[in-house]
């Protein structure tokens, strides 16, 4: 008995505190996931399988252009979910007509931005940190000197948080880009890149 009233106690009674989080953040995930799930179907968004989301993200899909979400992603768009701070909701839109949006299987994102005008292709088991953007154009047509042009992001890479990924990148497969990259030119696979433009600072290790 005393064994038992020790662990419900000790360290300020840390124990109840974990489990009553894990309870709570469980039952959030579960209202999350199934009316995100629902929304996401009224807004015409495809589906491939069963994804997780915490907190409901935002979508605005263009008419007559596409928005597919493959099986077994992560969405974080409550603040809560991710202990490395979550600034917003996870958003995506597709702008015009033709516009394409299209997430491989198990993929992660934590309040991240994906805006398409003409397409973003994101492969399977891509991660993608807090508080990144990933977009094909530049959202000011007025001011805009160039139109979209797409972005594509191959398997397995993970993009570090409050990372922005523009126009007409491509990064290749098992590449990891570092926190707070702004990446405007294309990666190749199984580099570690990052910076302000965003370079290849060395190969991968194996």
């Amino acid at each position: 008995m005393a064994a038992i009233f020790k662990r419900f106690t000790d360290d300020k009674g840390r124990w109840w505190v974990e489990h009553f989080d894990g309870y709570r953040m469980n039952l959030y995930r579960f209202f999350s996931t199934l009316f995100s799930r629902l929304y996401l179907r009224l807004r015409g968004v495809e589906q491939a399988g069963k994804s997780t989301y915490f907190g409901i993200l935002h979508v605005r899909r263009a008419r007559l252009s596409t928005i597919r979400i493959g099986g077994d992603c992560t969405f974080r768009s409550d603040q809560t979910s991710n202990l490395i701070g979550v600034n917003r909701k996870c958003i995506l839109s597709t702008h015009y007509e033709g516009s394409k949006i299209i997430i491989g299987d198990k993929c992660g994102f934590s309040g991240t931005t994906i805006g398409a005008a003409k397409e973003i292709s994101i492969g399977n088991n891509v991660l993608v940190g807090a508080n990144s953007v990933i977009t094909d154009f530049d959202w000011h047509d007025d001011i805009a000197k160039t139109g979209p042009a797409p972005v594509i992001i191959h398997d397995n890479v993970w993009i570090g948080m409050n990372s922005v990924i523009l126009k007409g990148v491509e990064i290749g497969a098992n590449t990891i880009i570092g926190a707070n990259s702004l990446v405007i030119k294309s990666i190749p696979a199984n580099v570690v890149a990052g910076g302000n433009p965003c370079k290849v600072l060395k190969a991968k290790a194996e």
